[in-house]
């Protein structure tokens, strides 16, 4: 019995779809906030690294946009994250977040649409 090995495709063979090549269809400026006498940058949206938030989804809308502020903050999480947040600030600032990144208040980012 022989066995067959695929041999990977070099870079220069042809490929079904180039994903280097997509961009973004939105303007991916960040989303600035004042809080707690500073300044806070929040990463848009649909910048947002999808692998890191796609577990955060199964644990409940809360979790996941604790997630997503967290992603979207970067550095400044830890900073941001000592505040006190109320849920009604958390509330109003996902929406507004959402409503700069083009997203119906409710709306997943993860969503495909």
């Amino acid at each position: 019995m022989t066995s067959r090995t695929a041999t990977k495709p070099t870079d220069n063979e042809p490929f079904d779809f180039n994903l280097d090549a997509v961009k973004a269809e939105v303007d991916l400026s960040p989303f600035r906030v004042h809080f707690g006498g500073q300044r806070w940058t929040f990463t848009h949206m649909e910048a947002l690294d999808v692998w890191d938030l796609a577990e955060s989804i199964e644990r409940g809308d809360i979790q996941f946009i604790i997630k997503v502020l967290e992603e979207a903050l970067g550095e400044q999480w830890e900073g941001f994250r000592k505040l006190g947040l109320p849920r009604y600030k958390m509330k109003a600032l996902f929406e507004a977040y959402q409503q700069h990144c083009g997203l119906e208040p409710g709306e997943s980012g993860a969503s495909g649409s």
